[in-house]
């Protein structure tokens, strides 16, 4: 026993050896240094986020749509029209002629109680009997009282024994990108079809549309039978007049393009006074070499216009027309458009870096080109008109068409009737000879300078 109690303590003491001699020569101090985590600063602030329900309509669209569904109107047009066959008469089926109807429709806005209503021209062109249909079913025969084939708008009229809803004319200057819109009018005969959408653009210029270059261009779904139907803002103010989409399958596929309504006021108003619209010009020419400016550079200006007496000037760029911003052509013609000669606007320029604001009397268009013949033509004055013994009338004033020079037909030269019939003015006169494709007989009846009467078949 004490052999065993010998041997535990030999060993018990050498361990206790081994572990001292360790702590003594091998081990390192180790220091235990203790991190503590920085305090995060809060700050209060007095805000109160909005939590918005994605639930609810981002506005209300049915005032809008109950005041404008009822003004806006189911518009059909019959023409008779007169198609040839050239085989017939070998057959001994008459003359190669005979009559077809043709029926079109499209939508109109009724823009007064006593039964105005405003539609585009392409609607009701070429009719022979235009009838309306109210949003209450009823049926009526409509006359046309003016149109202007440049901007696309023809107004009518109906005459019925009560009141009639109508849509006031909103400000389309004042419409802004990304405003809620409605396009109000009758796809497909479909009768009263609202659909909803914002303006994606203003002031828009369509390839190969020569005449209106200002269109508002919305998303709203807009399709065949549209045309002529009322653009409405979300107070059911008419801001435009559905007339065009871009589609290569004929049907909506994204965006659609209005008449802005201060154009088609303007359009109406003229048609109402003068019987025929009265363009404005300021009297210059456009430099469109200059491409990289936001405005529109003064190219050239008539001797002795008002554009020279308001002290503009070669060079100068047109940035503002009465504080509407103008970044480009279509915007000043937007501008334009819509307003009346005699009319004072207040144009604002960039002359050399410098901002400029002169007062600009508007004058009346008075020349007018047809690009399809090949004509520039001018009003004639109403003493050329006396002397002439007509009424209207058009005087050549230029023209690059081959066979007028053929038959030495040139400047000085006056266009009295076409296809037997007289015109109002050298704007009409251009827009007749526009239509002409060379598929049909065109035949001009016109006075020489020496006073002569020359009669040219084409």
């Amino acid at each position: 026993m004490k052999k065993v109690l010998g041997i535990l303590g030999v060993a018990f003491l050498g361990g206790a050896i081994a572990l001292g001699g360790y702590k003594v020569l091998l081990e390192k101090e180790q220091v235990i240094q203790q991190v503590s985590r920085p305090t995060m600063q809060t700050v209060k602030a007095n805000y109160t986020p909005t939590v918005i329900n994605s639930s609810t309509a981002p506005t209300d669209f049915t005032t809008a749509a109950e005041n404008s569904v009822h003004a806006v109107v189911h518009v059909k047009n019959t023409a008779i029209k007169t198609v040839h066959n050239p085989y017939a008469q070998f057959l001994g089926q008459g003359n190669g002629t005979s009559k077809r109807q043709q029926v079109g429709t499209g939508s109109g806005v009724i823009i007064s109680s006593d039964g105005y209503i405003v539609t585009n021209n392409h609607v009701i062109d070429g009719a022979n009997e235009i009838e309306i249909t109210l949003n209450n079913r009823k049926k009526v025969k409509a006359i046309l009282v003016g149109t202007d084939n440049k901007t696309d708008i023809a107004l009518l009229k109906i005459d019925v024994d009560y009141d009639l809803p109508y849509v006031a004319f909103g400000n389309s200057d004042h419409a802004k990108i990304g405003e809620w819109v409605l396009a109000v009018g009758n796809p497909y005969n479909l009768t009263s079809t609202v659909t909803a959408g914002i303006i994606s653009a203003k002031g828009r210029d369509l390839e190969g549309n020569t005449n209106v270059d200002a269109f508002i261009q919305t998303d709203a779904a807009v399709n065949p039978g549209n045309s002529g139907g009322a653009l409405v803002n979300t107070r059911g103010e008419l801001i435009g007049i559905n007339t065009a989409i871009t589609s290569k399958t004929g049907s909506f596929i994204g965006y659609s393009f209005a008449v802005p309504s201060n154009i088609t006021k303007k359009i109406v108003d003229d048609l109402l006074e003068y019987g025929t619209v009265q363009e404005a010009i300021i009297g210059i020419g456009i430099d469109n070499q200059v491409k990289d400016i936001e405005g529109v550079r003064i190219g050239s200006i008539e001797s002795d216009s008002e554009a020279i007496k308001g002290g503009l000037e070669e060079g100068d760029i047109i940035t503002k027309v009465d504080d509407i911003k103008i970044t480009k052509f279509s915007d000043l013609k937007g501008q334009l458009t819509a307003k009346r000669p005699g009319e004072y606007v207040n144009v604002t320029v960039d002359r050399n870096g410098e901002f400029l604001v002169k007062n600009i009397k508007l004058t009346k268009k008075n020349t007018f080109v047809s690009n399809s013949f090949g004509v520039q033509l001018k009003d004639l004055t109403l003493e050329e008109q006396k002397a002439l013994s007509v009424t209207g009338g058009a005087k050549i004033t230029a023209t690059n068409n081959k066979a007028f020079e053929y038959y030495e037909v040139g400047a000085g030269y006056v266009i009295s009737k076409i296809n037997g019939k007289s015109f109002l003015n050298a704007d009409e006169a251009a827009s007749i000879l526009d239509k002409y494709t060379g598929n049909e007989r065109l035949y001009l009846e016109m006075i020489n300078p020496e006073g002569g009467i020359e009669r040219y078949r084409f």
